[in-house]
């Protein structure tokens, strides 16, 4: 990978989710703790949309906004200093203006195009644009917050 985009390998070391929870691949085009574009693969046999629904399977919203989390924590994780994220995770808080625009339909290309709008001290406020191809499917806006990790 080029110096500015992580591998699942590599998110896997930042973040505490693994199967079938991880739900990004890859973390492309980051700029240090401002933005970012996360990769997830939806594809037919996604735990997520084997029956939602049956005859015609799409992402659900809910996992949408996930990913768009796991998109943030990832970037955030990743560019601050690894002895001050060490034993912390960055928990949701709250999501507002989620519009979810077209159904996202497998197999595709999930681009969570996020950027970090505010940060104060361990709250951070992102908003992201999810898009397959150049259309744009749902856009939100979250805060999280990094917290000390239960021992």
């Amino acid at each position: 990978m080029s110096e500015n985009s992580i591998t699942k390998e590599e998110i896997k070391k930042l973040l505490p989710h693994r199967e079938p929870m991880l739900l990004i691949n890859e973390l492309r085009n980051i700029v240090p703790l401002k933005s970012a574009t996360g990769i997830v693969e939806v594809k037919k046999n996604s735990f997520f949309v084997e029956g939602h629904f049956p005859d015609q399977p799409v992402m659900p919203g809910v996992f949408i906004v996930e990913a768009f989390g796991q998109t943030a924590a990832a970037l955030t994780a990743h560019g601050i200093d690894p002895k001050t994220y060490e034993n912390k995770l960055v928990y949701l808080m709250s999501v507002e203006k989620a519009r979810f625009r077209r159904p996202i339909f497998p197999d595709c290309e999930l681009k969570l195009e996020i950027e970090a709008i505010r940060s104060h001290g361990k709250v951070w406020r992102y908003k992201g644009t999810a898009l397959v191809g150049d259309k744009k499917m749902a856009d939100a806006e979250w805060t999280a917050t990094i917290v000390d990790r239960d021992k």
